[in-house]
């Protein structure tokens, strides 16, 4: 039998794209027009001016740690304790992920830690944008 997975993500019309870069391992955000605010996550309209002038952009998938927790309770979707993270990306949005390629303990895991983007594959349409430390081997 194989093992449970987590629960995913469901794409929307607002959220497509988003979904389709993860695909194509690209982490793509939106910038409105008119103020240049940049936002996650993907919506029709700036969440700052309310524009609905809006570009779709790709981000450089660099991060820094934010917050974590780790979870210690068991899931069948993963094998041991796993950080439940925020990330606050490069381009400026915050952005709640897994930080994953390195121990999931408070040593390694330390707070304004450079991030890149990793992709994994969780289903035929599914790819999410993970973290891991940046320089960690792909």
């Amino acid at each position: 039998m194989d093992k449970p997975t987590r629960s995913l993500p469901q794409p929307t019309p607002e959220t497509q794209h988003f979904w389709e870069g993860t695909q194509a391992e690209q982490l793509l955000l939106q910038r409105c027009t008119d103020c240049a605010h940049t936002y996650f996550p993907p919506r029709p309209f700036c969440p700052s001016c309310s524009s609905r002038s809006v570009e779709v952009y790709a981000a450089s998938g660099r991060a820094t740690l934010a917050s974590y927790v780790i979870n210690q309770r068991p899931h069948p979707a993963f094998d041991g304790p796993y950080a439940i993270a925020l990330v606050d990306l490069e381009e400026g949005p915050r952005m709640m992920t897994n930080i994953v390629e390195c121990e999931q303990t408070p040593e390694a895991l330390q707070l304004d830690m450079p991030l890149e983007v990793r992709f994994e594959q969780v289903s035929e349409d599914i790819k999410l944008p993970l973290f891991a430390p940046a320089g960690a081997d792909k």
